[in-house]
């Protein structure tokens, strides 16, 4: 997968903006080519994460590529804003018994609670419009 990050000048208008490609997401090489950091937060296990973005402000945004290892699970948390998932690969599951895969897009709204996990791994993009707060 090539990371392009440049300055474009649209036809329509001079004014330049910063643009961030992922070329090739559906291709687990060119998924293995980002850069990864471990996500490390109490009740999460085998997760690495490749950040998009985090927006400013009291409830921060932010988008994402996770990438699970088989046996991983996320935090038990409710949602603050919607959060919009698209499995890359893999297949994950959601602790009300759904089983997302490869193609599948996912839509958690404000108020939903959920823990999410993968018995054979799986990558996601995920796009939350606010954060998460941990359940405990």
């Amino acid at each position: 997968m090539s990371v392009v990050t440049r300055s474009a000048v649209p036809a329509a208008s001079p004014q330049k903006r910063e643009v961030t490609v992922l070329r090739d997401v559906f291709d687990p090489v060119g998924l293995d080519a980002l850069p990864w950091e471990r996500w490390e937060e109490p009740g999460r296990a085998g997760v690495d994460v490749h950040r998009l973005y985090l927006t400013d402000g009291p409830d921060p945004g932010a988008a994402m590529i996770t990438r699970m290892a088989p046996g991983a699970h996320g935090d038990l948390h409710e949602h603050l804003g919607h959060e919009v998932i698209l499995v890359l690969e893999g297949e994950l599951l959601n602790d009300n018994g759904d089983c997302y895969r490869t193609g599948d897009l996912v839509v958690e709204r404000p108020g939903s609670v959920h823990q999410v996990s993968t018995e054979t791994g799986c990558t996601v993009l995920g796009v939350r419009h606010a954060p998460t707060r941990l359940v405990t």
